[in-house]
């Protein structure tokens, strides 16, 4: 049955407003040293006729060969590369991962390339100005987790800061301060997140505290930001929503738990969130993994919202009054499922943005920039996938004032407003027809805007704006991102399809 949707932009009410870099993104660690990271689908698993497999000690799943491959560094000067991320507008680099947590800092180039004991890996000095040059070209903020395995602990005990003072001190001395700091990624999964074998979180809270402590005292205008867990598991209500979804597979601790005793509080709290596992772990908890054909539905797109609801609480015990980030998102954790790359997954990008700034100000990390299938850029060719183009359209339209905007959410059809990015009097709505089988039709008050996103198919690699195909010139240039004018009136939306209407 067909959703009918008045907008009525004089009933609408201020919520909030939400932090301008509300769209932001992860460049894991091992893209930047070079290493393992979630290996490419091959067209077989694409295409559903080659099975999953994997294999090897699940206590360090990022060297299981099933899984991974060896990529090289990323080039964070490549034009094209830099071109694209400085469209997207001024957002927050995160500069983490599980990777992050083994990697030592080589600015002295001292170890020949092989990681010490202790570590899994080697940041070079030209590689971690490349990050800093990158952040400065890009006018971007940066957020980084430092190193906490065996190696940071040479006698077994508390946190050795060595690590910490040198990437600090060498970033201010370059002339990019680190902006915002973890102390660790995903801690709630301990020694499985590379913390060193037979550390508690009762290890956490103490070396935490130490970190923290350093920070405020040497760099003050860092801000703290924790626990970054990969979700809380006391708070989630479901396994398929439960945060990054490989916490379903081990014991993990709570945030409660991580932050038992500690003196230093964060300026901000983190966690992470996705749909549930990807295709390449399904095998290992088939439970939390959504299927390609239920990534449209209501249920699906709730679980963003959900994580978003539940979490909060935490943040006003840990942080009253701050922001709250997802400092990794995504559809499914373990490198995305095969359909991330494609349109199907511009529903949940842009509902989650709506729904987590209707919920509360923060920051979304977007997990890749460019890397994986979840990426918003190909790995190695930096061509956009579809959803680049949609968080560069909700870039440019949305403004930073949440409206309340008195049409709730219905089945098949989610509706967000928000002021005009371009500072102008009027409003934006988002309408998002999750349905696929029926059209929702929208009456406009006045005559207004139009960008509607949609494709041939749900899982097209391609997205069409106005049944204008999304793509780089020849010269890789974007390409020009033009409303259709619309008279006051009813307007038909397609099945599957994302409109903008800015009034």
């Amino acid at each position: 049955m067909s959703k009918h949707i008045r907008l009525n932009p004089e009933t609408n009410t201020k919520i909030r407003t939400v932090d301008e870099r509300l769209m932001s993104y992860n460049i894991e660690m091992t893209e930047i040293t070079g290493g393992t990271f979630w290996k490419a689908y091959t067209p077989e698993q694409i295409a559903g006729t080659e099975e999953f497999r994997f294999s090897g000690n699940m206590t360090d799943f990022t060297a299981m060969a099933d899984l991974m491959q060896v990529y090289p560094p990323i080039d964070l000067y490549d034009e094209k590369l830099r071109r694209l991320a400085k469209a997207l507008g001024p957002a927050w680099i995160r500069v983490s991962g599980s990777w992050a947590t083994k990697t030592y800092y080589n600015f002295d180039g001292t170890t020949g390339g092989k990681a010490p004991a202790g570590y899994a890996s080697v940041l070079t000095k030209e590689q971690w100005i490349g990050v800093l040059d990158f952040v400065k070209a890009v006018d971007g903020k940066l957020l980084i987790s430092v190193s906490n395995c065996a190696g940071d602990h040479p006698l077994n005990g508390e946190l050795d800061l060595t690590q910490t003072k040198k990437i600090f001190d060498f970033s201010h001395a370059y002339g990019v301060d680190i902006a915002a700091a973890e102390f660790m990624n995903e801690p709630n999964m301990l020694e499985f997140s590379g913390a060193p074998k037979g550390y508690t979180a009762a290890d956490y809270a103490r070396d935490q505290d130490i970190f923290f402590g350093w920070v405020r005292k040497h760099y003050p205008d860092c801000l703290l930001v924790g626990p970054c867990t990969t979700g809380d598991t006391s708070v989630i209500s479901s396994d398929k929503g439960m945060g990054a979804g490989i916490a379903n597979m081990m014991k993990t601790c709570t945030t409660d738990e991580l932050m038992a005793g500690t003196k230093v509080p964060p300026d901000v709290f983190s966690y992470h969130y996705y749909n549930g596992i990807s295709e390449r772990l399904v095998s290992m908890m088939p439970a939390a993994h959504w299927s390609g054909d239920e990534a449209h539905t209501d249920a699906y797109l709730a679980v963003a919202p959900e994580n978003a609801r539940n979490h909060a609480p935490l943040r006003d015990q840990y942080v009253p009054g701050g922001q709250m980030w997802v400092t990794e998102s995504g559809d499914a954790g373990g490198g995305g499922d095969t359909w991330a790359s494609t349109y199907l997954d511009v529903l949940r990008t842009l509902n989650e943005l709506g729904s987590f700034a209707r919920i509360t100000d923060g920051v979304i990390f977007h997990n890749t920039l460019a890397s994986s299938d979840y990426g918003f850029l190909a790995h190695g060719s930096f061509d956009p996938k579809p959803n680049y183009f949609a968080v560069l359209l909700w870039n440019r339209l949305m403004g930073t004032t949440v409206y309340d905007c008195k049409s709730p959410d219905t089945e098949g059809a989610h509706i967000y407003c928000h002021s005009r990015k371009d500072g102008k009097d009027g409003c934006v709505y988002l309408v998002i027809n999750n349905s696929l089988t029926e059209t929702t039709t929208v009456d406009v008050p006045k005559e207004a805007e139009q960008y509607t996103l949609s494709a041939e198919y749900m899982r097209s690699s391609f997205m069409q704006l106005n049944g204008q195909k999304l793509i780089l010139s020849a010269t890789d240039d974007l390409p020009h991102m033009e409303p259709v004018s619309v008279q006051a009136g009813k307007a038909e939306l397609a099945p599957g399809s994302c409109t903008f209407f800015v009034l």
